[in-house]
């Protein structure tokens, strides 16, 4: 077998093979014997359009030269929904409400602007849309967050009618069949992953409201009507997010068990599990970080039983209603598949998949679950060798290695195929994805690590990662680079001020400096560091102390910075403001803004262009040569369906 060193191994993946034919898939629904999704599609600026598959089988774009999208608390989530005739979803960037009925063109429901709609429910039978509305119309304001009533047969000039209002936030409004009203509410300085609750209320006074579940040191999320008129929801009551059932005025676990069945509500999409009948709940959970399917099932002693599903997913979007339900099924070595799954049968149809690049078994790197110590218990995360049918590395040579923080930092990295990080490792570089202290998916006393000490948690456990590795022998202890995005990008910059064990940092449109995140940011996020730091401005000394900004004097290594001008979640003033700082110490730094890119990059050149400069950045790093796309000794290409 030829020789290379680590990073110079030629690949059957280029920076263009991130976006090209790849489309991001998200859970669908069925209604009236049709399949209904949405794709997102890089190679359009990121467009998400939404699809329908009929039952004769034919398949159809119902939103072409549309964008499916919306703004509400920034992250939006839930912008369509569908009912038999009906489809009615969030365009952007307007952000106006639109609706499609009997096949007719696309008219306007309500108008965007200063109005931001998710989070949307059709309520068929009363000819309305319930929606979590945010109006922007008062400048110099919070924005006011509602849930509205928006009529069918109207124009909604005025953005629907008021049904809930007085808390700082809502999710997921829901109808049941008798007219009552669930929805889940949370206020600052709480995020829902921390104090949340459910509330119901019959839909003629929803000022009649009471709570069934959630409350102070409690997260209750993602209510959803049952067929007989009782209510689900999730709570980590327990320590981990387990369902509850609310009926006759009471509300009881219906499984408990030391797994989290749903993750943080960062975005208002729908609820991720599937209501199958009044008896069976779809659902999928956790356990060491991979995804389980299962059922649910209530007997007829009033007990429940969890029954797993054999399949080779490692992660699980659910989404829908009935003995059928689309799925976003993630798997550790091909891309993920958007399925029709059949609870009863067991059947399971492809119906898209999110990537048309293929590699052959031997040329991929899967995930392997690594579990290291420290003063708060165990840390967990992935580990990606390099990986390559072909070419092996001088003998006694050890890999490069990229330690990746996730954002959030509320937020979880799986155990899923990333052509985005089978481009790394394809080329001679590892992966170390680590799920660091704060991160869910492993219970709330594992979120909570976190509390108070971001920045020193999360920048321990990764530093404490990459030492793991080194000791273990899976890396070379002086080619560590670590990079992170918005959250994790603060992570990145703050291990690089904290540590020397890194010799490079890459930031995508990280946070250099928390006091300015904590005065210069959007409404959701508003009173997020009073939790993960102080509260602000009673501790500013220490969002100085933890900002990399002001410790650029422990700062000894090169870094690439790079940054959407129309970011709205961290400015990109941090950016340049962290780049200047860097060069007027007299390290090298590459700062690169994109001019046409927001929080999260979305458009295919922005993508290709953000690995061809992270490659070329480590490759000066490290030392090594960067090879060309596709050699292969052997002539063998890339397998392509």
């Amino acid at each position: 077998m030829p020789q290379a060193p680590y990073g110079s191994w030629p690949s059957a993946i280029s920076a263009d093979d991130l976006t090209t034919a790849t489309v991001g898939l998200s859970g669908g629904k069925l209604c009236a014997g049709a399949l209904y999704w949405t794709q997102a599609h890089p190679e359009q600026g990121g467009r998400v359009t939404l699809w329908r598959e009929g039952p004769e089988g034919r398949r159809l774009e119902l939103t072409p030269g549309l964008y499916l999208r919306s703004a509400v608390n920034e992250y939006g989530g839930g912008e369509w929904d569908v009912a038999p005739g009906l489809v009615v979803f969030s365009s952007w960037p307007e952000g106006a409400l639109m609706v499609l009925e009997d096949g007719r063109a696309a008219r306007q429901l309500a108008p965007g602007g200063a109005f931001r709609y998710a989070g949307l429910s059709i309520a068929a039978d009363h000819r309305f849309v319930l929606a979590v509305r945010e109006d922007h119309s008062l400048a110099g304001q919070e924005p006011a967050t509602t849930v509205v009533a928006l009529d069918l047969d109207s124009d909604n000039g005025a953005g629907g009618r008021v049904v809930l209002s007085g808390a700082d936030f809502y999710a997921h409004p829901c109808l049941s069949r008798d007219g009552r009203l669930a929805w889940c509410e949370w206020n600052h300085p709480a995020m829902p992953w921390d104090s949340s609750r459910i509330g119901v209320a019959p839909l003629s006074d929803p000022t009649a409201a009471h709570y069934v579940g959630g409350g102070p040191g409690i997260s209750a999320l993602y209510p959803a009507w049952s067929p007989d008129g009782a209510l689900l929801f999730l709570s980590d009551h327990s320590g981990f997010w387990n369902f509850q059932r609310w009926d006759a005025g009471v509300a009881i676990p219906v499984h408990e068990a030391p797994h989290d069945f749903c993750g943080p509500l960062w975005t208002l999409s729908p609820v991720p599990y599937c209501i199958i009948d009044e008896d069976r709940i779809g659902c999928s959970w956790l356990e060491e970080g991979f995804a389980r399917l299962g059922v649910l099932e209530r007997e007829a002693d009033g007990a429940a039983r969890l029954r797993d599903l054999d399949t080779p997913a490692v992660a699980i979007t659910l989404g829908g209603a009935g003995a059928r339900c689309l799925a976003v099924l993630g798997y550790a070595d091909h891309p993920a598949r958007l399925m029709e799954l059949d609870w009863d049968s067991g059947g399971r149809r492809p119906i898209q998949t999110a990537a048309a690049t293929v590699l052959q078994q031997r040329e991929v790197s899967c995930a392997r679950a690594l579990t290291w110590d420290s003063p708060d218990g165990p840390v967990h995360g992935w580990f990606y060798p390099p990986t390559h049918p072909d070419f092996s590395a001088p003998p006694g040579e050890l890999p490069p290695v990229q330690v990746w923080s996730h954002g959030g930092p509320t937020s979880f990295a799986s155990a899923e195929f990333r052509v985005g990080v089978q481009f790394w490792t394809s080329r001679g570089i590892g992966i170390l994805d680590v799920n660091y202290g704060g991160s869910s998916g492993y219970g709330r006393a594992y979120r909570e690590r976190l509390n108070g000490r971001w920045g020193i948690v999360d920048v321990a456990d990764c530093v404490s990662g990459a030492e793991y590795l080194a000791a273990e022998g899976l890396a070379d202890p002086t080619r560590f680079s670590i990079r992170g995005g918005s959250a994790g990008g603060f992570t990145t910059l703050a291990a690089l001020t904290a540590s020397d064990v890194f010799a490079a940092g890459i930031s995508l449109y990280g946070i250099g400096d928390l006091e300015t995140l904590a005065i210069d940011t959007h409404k959701f996020e508003r009173h997020y560091l009073d939790t993960l730091v102080a509260p602000y401005p009673e501790g500013r000394d220490t969002y100085v102390e933890r900002s990399p900004i002001h410790r650029l004097d422990r700062l000894g290594c090169p870094m690439l910075i790079l940054q959407g001008m129309q970011d709205t979640v961290v400015p990109p003033s941090q950016a340049e403001a962290m780049a200047a700082a860097v060069q007027a110490k007299g390290l090298p730094v590459t700062l690169v803004l994109f001019d046409n890119e927001g929080h999260g990059f979305r458009r295919a050149e922005t993508i290709t262009a953000t690995a061809e400069a992270c490659l070329a950045f480590l490759a000066a790093v490290h030392g090594f040569p960067v090879a060309g796309t596709g050699a292969r000794p052997s002539g063998e290409p890339a397998a392509h369906s």
